[in-house]
């Protein structure tokens, strides 16, 4: 038997360190050819890192939210035959392979290991008969099967599951600190979910009555760490925010006629090409837009002083998902009519929320929309998407009256709340580049005509 070691692969694009999100695999459990072992987090998009050879798991390299160079021993597992360690390696006191020392270097001082958060099951070393300590923000049990459950975890207390359980979890209103956990060391399944949605399971908040009352007294707390997707949308934010000075214009447009205009194509396509939302009109009329203004379609390069500006539009679609937000483009969005666009809104969106996008599809914008739909409240303040120099923020939209020609009619009224790079770009260009916007929009007509 030998060991066979697998580094963090250089995952391109020149990033050297990725973060850790979730193991597949469990210290002593086996591995198979071309499983997935782990998923990790890049500045782009989550990936996947399979394993090469089959085996039994010896160790992992570091722990969920965890930074690890690019190089860095990832996973070290038994193998059959010699593995792929360099001669010369001898046993050290973990039980694992470790390069012997070097009789002409004093020995380095030890650091003590630090606790292991959770027991691991699968079949002990010898090397450690003792039993792991438990830390105070977990407390797992062993169900009859022998696997380890969370029970119902108080707020305080953490769960373990995958993203993919997380973002499901979501999407069916289930709380998972109510959820029996049978996965290894405590992890919630996709099998746990389908059990505990079949029995009928609802949380019930701690500490509540037989009513439900709302007005029990509460005095949990619940200590979330910022990782993965998160972190990462977290220091895209500070970046943006530190190194962009933003200015943003809000300007209020007349959407009756566009809106009236979509529901007749729908009436007339829809079965056959689709439904269109707004979206890919107001996407047509910022690409329109673009023409007239290519200092916005543009991405700043702030180290260099160097304006790249695009003929091309990249355009970025801010989307929600379980468990952040996400930019994916639309490639060359000014080639694609309005259901081509809508089509691409809808795979993207598919592929953000299932955890999906690739890295391509999730880097290159040139010009962002953010829309929170029909929650978009009435104006907001949206962060541009660094290095990009402009992003259209989409608010909802409100039937008002208004004046038109002395009569008072009921209109479809929506703000645009948008902002720019105000080292490149100028209030009064901002300002023309949103009313060119609007023009289209209020004169639907002009978006076929250019």
């Amino acid at each position: 038997m030998g060991h066979h070691v697998i580094k963090m692969p250089d995952i391109g694009e020149g990033i050297a360190e990725v973060e850790v999100i979730a193991w597949k695999v469990e210290v002593g459990g086996p591995v198979a050819e071309d499983q997935v072992v782990a998923e990790v987090m890049t500045d782009k998009a989550m990936v996947e890192i399979p394993s090469p050879v089959a085996g039994t798991v010896v160790s992992l390299g570091g722990k969920p939210g965890e930074m690890m160079a690019v190089g860095s021993e990832l996973i070290r597992l038994e193998v059959e035959g010699a593995g792929n360690l360099k001669p010369g390696l001898g046993i050290g006191e973990s039980g694992l392979e470790e390069a012997a020392p070097d009789p002409a270097k004093p020995a380095e001082p030890k650091t003590e290991a630090p606790k292991v958060e959770a027991p691991k099951p699968g079949p002990a070393k010898a090397e450690s008969a003792k039993a792991p300590a438990v830390s105070n923000h977990q407390s797992p049990i062993t169900n009859h099967r022998g696997a380890v459950t969370n029970g119902v975890l108080s707020t305080g207390e953490a769960t373990l599951a995958s993203p993919a359980v997380r973002r499901r979890a979501w999407d069916l209103g289930i709380e998972l600190r109510y959820v029996p956990a049978t996965g290894p060391g405590g992890r919630i399944l996709h099998a746990d979910l389908d059990a505990y949605a079949a029995a009928g399971g609802k949380a019930q908040p701690v500490g509540a009555g037989a009513g439900g009352s709302s007005y029990v007294r509460r005095t949990g707390e619940e200590q979330v760490p910022i990782m993965g997707l998160r972190r990462k949308i977290a220091q895209k934010m500070q970046q943006s925010w530190s190194n962009i000075p933003h200015i943003t214009y809000v300007e209020e447009i007349d959407v009756t006629e566009v809106e009236a205009l979509r529901a007749k194509l729908n009436e007339r396509w829809g079965k056959t090409r689709g439904k269109l939302t707004l979206l890919p009109l107001l996407a047509r009329a910022v690409v329109l837009a673009a023409r007239d203004f290519p200092q916005m379609n543009a991405r700043f390069d702030d180290e260099a002083n160097i304006v790249t500006r695009y003929e091309g539009v990249q355009l970025g679609i801010a989307t929600q998902s379980a468990v952040g937000l996400s930019v994916p483009v639309i490639a060359h969005a000014e080639s694609l009519d309005l259901w081509q666009t809508a089509a691409e809104i809808a795979r993207l969106a598919t592929a953000v929320r299932e955890g999906k996008a690739t890295r391509d599809e999730l880097s290159g914008s040139t010009i962002t929309i953010s829309s929170l739909g029909p929650v978009g409240g009435v104006v907001s303040t949206p962060i541009i998407n660094h290095p990009e120099v402009a992003i259209v923020g989409v608010n909802r939209i409100i039937e008002r009256p208004m004046f038109r020609e002395g009569q008072v009619v009921a209109r479809k009224l929506m703000n645009l709340s948008s902002s720019f790079d105000h080292r490149i770009v100028d209030g009064m260009d901002a300002a023309e580049f949103v009313q060119a916007i609007r023009r289209r929009i209020e004169t639907p007509a002009l978006l076929f005509v250019e």
